[in-house]
């Protein structure tokens, strides 16, 4: 993949944090701010901003876990497990939010986007962010992939103004179909929403370092995602 790829610091009133900026061959193109899983901004994060940057996308991956340590990079197993879920839980989310705006203004503000539009993508932690992201307006497109906890905040399902597409695994131990369908019944009459459920596929399906990769469905949902995101940005 021919990218161009960088650390850049995001200045915040609390200080300031590191984010992957990943850029498209041509240099120029419409913004994605992708966001993490609760494992950091790791191989695997900058690996998928690079897959984006590699389909024309400028592409931004703030490290939200920042105010617990810079650049905490985890695996997916035993003690980086246990980390990882108890830096979610430390993680005040409203803060995390506020990281994702000022990283939207910066990505917003960059040469490389100008005019173009942003969408958010994220998965898992990252996933709910996104939602989150598109009920504050922030973005033009939402993506969010096995978000966990959306359906306790469908709430904010009145603030959804633009296109957000979501993918779920079928199979998903972390996330029951039952919570699939109370998201899915509550944006039944919204027709920007696209829901995706895939069959077999388990939390984690398009992570290709983790055992619960599924190749298929992994490359479905990209297809669905990168046709979504050309129809939108």
């Amino acid at each position: 993949m021919e990218t161009n790829s960088q650390w850049i610091d995001i200045e915040t009133s609390d200080g300031k944090f590191g984010a992957y900026l990943s850029l498209p061959r041509g240099g120029k193109g419409p913004g994605i701010v992708l966001l993490q899983e609760i494992f950091g901004v790791n191989q695997h994060i900058r690996n998928v901003a690079d897959q984006y940057a590699a389909d024309g996308y400028v592409v931004l991956a703030p490290d939200l876990f920042w105010r617990q340590g810079a650049r905490i990079e985890l695996g997916y197993d035993g003690d980086d497990w246990q980390r990882a879920v108890a830096l979610m839980q430390a993680t005040d989310f409203t803060k995390a939010q506020q990281d994702v705006a000022a990283t939207i203004k910066v990505l917003r503000g960059l040469d490389a986007v100008g005019n173009s539009k942003v969408a958010s993508i994220g998965y898992c932690f990252g996933g709910r962010l996104s939602y989150h992201t598109a009920a504050n307006g922030l973005v033009d497109a939402a993506i969010a992939y096995y978000g966990g906890g959306i359906q306790n905040s469908l709430d904010r399902a009145p603030e959804i103004k633009v296109p957000v597409l979501m993918h779920f695994g079928g199979s998903d131990s972390h996330i029951p179909l039952d919570a699939v369908k109370s998201i899915a019944e509550r944006f039944d009459d919204n027709e920007q929403v696209e829901i995706h459920v895939y069959d077999g596929a388990e939390h984690g399906f398009n992570c290709n370092h983790r055992g619960s990769y599924n190749q298929r469905a992994a490359a479905e949902a990209r297809g669905n995602s990168l046709i979504f995101l050309s129809e939108q940005i």
